[in-house]
């Protein structure tokens, strides 16, 4: 499993009972997790300064409560990069720490291929293009959420990144990859992070298993003659690493070459020493 590591500001105190602990910053949240079906370890003095809990809904849903007065958002550091974080609706906090594990992969990659292209589809508030265009690399960031791509901006300008190579649009991904295939774009590397199910910004439909495997097969002819990586991350529990795998060796490794390597990413959680898992990931690499 690929853990994600280096994190000052970030931490996974507790897991268990479905539900994590965590420290964000200066604030600790506790959030629901279905994979955490284990006891709590519970030795940590963080259960006692917990500032707001994320309770789920029975009628779907859920909401924050606070025990105390926090900001709206607040920001936190990795490597030289700022991330705003913030209370927001169905448990986020504007992103996905684990994810910091394919981010330390991506920027070696565009440090050794300086100026190269990377196409970041269904992605967030920017955390992989940041550490893309960190280490050289010109990004082009797609996702369907206006929201999410102004939160992207934000931590690209708290990262003094505003004036870095990159194009932030708001666009459903299928639509955007069609159209940069009849203009014959292409792209060093791809990066997708799909929700298991999801809305464009017209109301377009996604569901990850009817529609993923044909989306990376297109997006593998946006790929250069000599492309560098591509990066399929899945939170959809049904889709295991070698599913991801076996995506890229059909669309991706055929064509061009190349080794892949699946897992899955987590979090260690500092009580216990335990692994929250958190995902997988499929890495295409030339």
């Amino acid at each position: 499993m690929w853990i994600a590591k280096d994190w000052d500001d970030f931490e996974l105190i507790d897991a268990g009972k479905g539900k994590k602990l965590e420290r964000w910053g200066e604030r600790y949240l506790l959030r629901p997790d279905p994979q955490a079906i284990w006891p709590f370890d519970k030795k940590s003095e963080a259960w006692g300064k917990i500032d707001a809990v994320y309770r789920r809904s029975d009628k779907g849903g859920g909401q924050w409560d606070y025990n105390r007065e926090i900001p709206e958002t607040w920001n936190i550091k990795r490597k030289g990069i700022t991330y705003k974080i913030g209370t927001m609706g169905f448990k986020h906090t504007g992103l996905f720490p684990e994810q910091a594990a394919n981010w330390d992969w991506m920027a070696e990659l565009a440090a050794k291929n300086p100026g190269m292209k990377v196409l970041n589809l269904f992605a967030y508030t920017g955390g992989a293009t940041l550490a893309c265009l960190k280490n050289g690399a010109e990004v082009v960031h797609i996702d369907a959420s206006k929201g999410m791509v102004e939160w992207a901006k934000d931590n690209a300008k708290l990262s003094g990144m505003e004036d870095a190579p990159v194009r932030f649009i708001v666009d459903d991904c299928n639509k955007f990859v069609a159209r940069e295939l009849r203009r014959g774009s292409k792209y060093k590397a791809i990066i997708m992070d799909p929700p298991s199910y999801g809305r464009g910004p017209s109301g377009e439909a996604w569901k990850i298993e009817d529609m993923l495997y044909d989306l990376v097969e297109s997006c593998s002819l946006l790929l250069d003659d000599e492309p560098v990586f591509f990066l399929i991350n899945s939170y959809t529990t049904g889709l295991q690493p070698q599913t991801l795998s076996n995506i890229l060796k059909y669309t991706v490794a055929d064509k061009f070459g190349g080794s892949i390597e699946s897992d899955g990413v987590g979090l260690e959680i500092s009580s216990s020493g335990l692994i929250l898992p958190c995902g997988a990931s499929g890495r295409w690499q030339a």
